[in-house]
C-alpha cells in the first residue's frame, strides 16, 4: 500500500513541477497548493457582502445569486485541491476605492489565466476571484439565467471564505505594503 501511496506522491510532484513552470511567465506573487479541507468559511463574511457591497443582490457571482455560504461549501467539497495565490498593484492611495479597482482586471486575467493552465491536469475546476463578475454590463440576476456560466467567476468573499485565515495557511502575505493592492484568487481542483 505504501508503495503506491509513494508513486501517487512522485506523480503528484512532477505534475505540480509542471505547472509551477507554466505559471512563471505570470506575475503570481506567492501561491500554495492547499486541500480543500483547509478552506475557512463563516456565514460572517456574508453580513459583511451585505451591508458594505454595492454588488450584493446584483450578479449571479455574489451572493444571494451564488446561494448560501453552506451550499457554496457543499460545492467545493466535490474538488480535493484548491490553488491559491496573489497579484499586486501599486496604488497612490488604497483607501481610493476607483483607483484600487481598476487594477483589479489584470488580476482577473491572471485568474482565468491560472485557470487555463490547471484545467488540463485536472478533471474539473472552479475558479473564485476578487470581486464579482463584470463580464457583462449588466447581469442578468434576477431576472434571467447568467448568460456566461461557464466563464463567470464568483468573488471569493462571496462564497464566504474568510481570506485572512486562508491566506495565513497558505503562508501567504495578506499586506504588502503601504500603496500596495493585494488581490487573492484560488482554483478548485479536481481529478475526477
Amino acid at each position: 500500500m505504501e508503495e503506491k501511496s509513494t508513486e501517487f506522491e512522485e506523480i503528484n510532484r512532477k505534475k505540480r513541477e509542471e505547472i509551477e513552470q507554466q505559471l512563471l511567465d505570470l506575475p503570481i506573487v506567492q501561491y500554495a497548493w492547499l486541500s480543500e479541507e483547509d478552506i475557512p468559511f463563516s456565514d460572517h463574511v456574508r453580513e459583511i457582502c451585505r451591508k458594505e457591497c454595492p454588488r450584493y443582490g446584483k450578479s449571479w457571482s455574489c451572493p444571494p445569486g451564488v446561494g448560501t455560504v453552506k451550499e457554496c461549501q457543499e460545492r467545493c467539497s466535490h474538488f480535493s485541491e484548491v490553488f491559491v495565490f496573489t497579484t499586486i498593484a501599486e496604488v497612490a492611495d488604497v483607501d481610493n476605492l476607483e483607483e484600487t479597482l481598476a487594477t483589479r482586471p489584470e488580476h482577473e486575467a491572471v485568474t482565468k489565466r491560472v485557470q487555463e493552465i490547471l484545467h488540463p491536469y485536472f478533471g474539473k475546476t472552479l475558479a473564485l476571484s476578487a470581486q464579482s463578475c463584470e463580464i457583462c454590463e449588466k447581469c442578468a440576476y434576477p431576472d434571467g439565467p447568467c448568460r456566461y456560466p461557464d466563464q463567470m467567476m464568483p468573488c471569493v468573499e462571496g462564497y464566504g471564505i474568510v481570506v485572512l485565515p486562508l491566506a495565513e495557511k497558505a503562508g501567504i502575505e495578506f499586506m504588502n505594503g503601504a500603496g500596495i493592492v493585494t488581490w487573492f484568487g484560488m482554483v478548485m481542483l479536481s481529478s475526477e
